[in-house]
This record gives structure tokens, sequence and C-alpha cells, in this order.
């Protein structure tokens, strides 16, 4: 009895089914990419038009072959803001304020607003608090000396530092051998509102030449 050679679909026909479903959908991607890429260049030439329609005939420069450094842009500083507060605060630092009659001179020149107790200048004198900054004021004319602690105390209040020397010197080098600054500095800080008390330094910190400041928190 002989049997048929003939046999129904087997999977080599499947499989050119699936490959010429494959290479269809492969032309159907093609043909959207490129489509798109059509697209987005017609975008461009829209833009480009419009850029040339707006500020008229443009040369363009040759490419120049070097990269363009990534740099990070900085941070804007608010110039106008600090100077106007530089400006308040040297119109409040004068030089005619009399702050003599809130001067103490017990065991050393010192000063406390109304309502600060005696007691935090003695510790400011002993070294109760660490001192975290210090302005030297050596060698400076009046003005000079007076933008010099305008920037001091402001930074100071930036940063929130509290205990400061000021070392004013003691006027070896001046006219008379009398320290031109020193009055100054007291009614300078005498009359900023951080201030609360300032004590005239111990010996191994400057002594007469230097004041220990203690600032609101």
């Amino acid at each position: 009895m002989k049997t048929s050679r003939f046999k129904g679909p087997g999977p080599g026909l499947a499989g050119l089914g699936a490959l010429r479903e494959s290479l269809q959908e492969r032309d159907r991607q093609r043909l959207q990419h490129a489509a798109q890429q059509r697209a987005a260049v017609a975008a461009a030439e829209r833009q480009r038009r419009f850029f040339a329609d707006a500020v008229g005939p443009v040369t363009l420069l040759p490419p120049h072959g070097l990269s363009l450094p990534q740099l990070p842009r900085p941070e804007p500083l608010p110039r106008q803001r600090e100077a106007d507060e530089r400006a308040a605060l040297l119109e409040a630092m004068s030089d005619e304020v009399d702050i003599e009659t809130l001067l103490l001179t017990d065991d050393g020149l010192s000063f406390h607003r109304p309502g600060v107790g005696p007691d935090v200048v003695t510790r400011l004198r002993r070294g109760h608090w660490a001192i975290q900054a210090e302005l030297d004021l050596h060698g400076l004319r009046r003005d000079e000396a007076r933008d010099a602690m305008a920037l001091f105390l402001r930074e100071a209040a930036r940063r929130g530092w509290r205990c400061l020397r000021v070392v004013h010197g003691k006027g070896h080098g001046s006219p008379g051998r009398e320290p031109v600054l020193k009055g100054k500095v007291q009614r300078w800080l005498g009359q900023h509102e951080r201030v609360l008390a300032f004590t005239q330094a111990s010996g191994p910190m400057g002594g007469a030449g230097a004041l220990i400041v203690l600032l609101r928190g």
C-alpha cells in the first residue's frame, strides 16, 4: 500500500510568514523614524526662518573647532542690597554721638546697654565667650576704619558671630602718641544695635589697644 508524500503546511511555511511580518514591521518603523526626522528638520528650518526674519540677514561664523567649557555659573550676588545696607550702617555710625556717659571705668574701659547686667561685662573680660573673628584697624585713616568696621559688623551679622575683637591700637604712632581711633571705635560700637557690650581687652589679648565686643544673638 502506497502512502502519500504530500504533507500540509509545515514549520517552514510558518517561519516564512513570521519573517515577512517582522520585515514589514521594520519597514514601518523605518518609515516612521524618517517621517519624524523630516518633521524635526522642518521645525528647525521654520525656527531659523523666523529668527532670520526677526533679526535680518546674518553671517555665520566659520567653525572654530574648539570645545566650549561647561563652567558652572556663579550665584547671583545682591550687590545693590549690600550697598544699601552698608550705606545705612555707615549713616548710623556717627563721630558726633557721645557715649562717654555710658562707659564704665571700673578696672578697665567697658560699655553695656541698658538692660544688660554688669556681670556680662565681667564675663566678657574674663574670656567667657570665645573670640570668633578679629578686625585690625592699624594704619587706617578714620574713613577707612569706619568702612572696615561697617563691613566687619555686617559680616558678623551674616555669619552669626557673637564675640569679636577689634584692634584700634595704642596710639604710639599717632601725633601726640594718643590713640586716635580708640574713641571713634567706641562711638561706632555704641551706636550699633547688635552690640550688647564691649570691654577693654586683657593684657594678653591686646590690653589698651583692643576691645572685646559681644553682639546680640
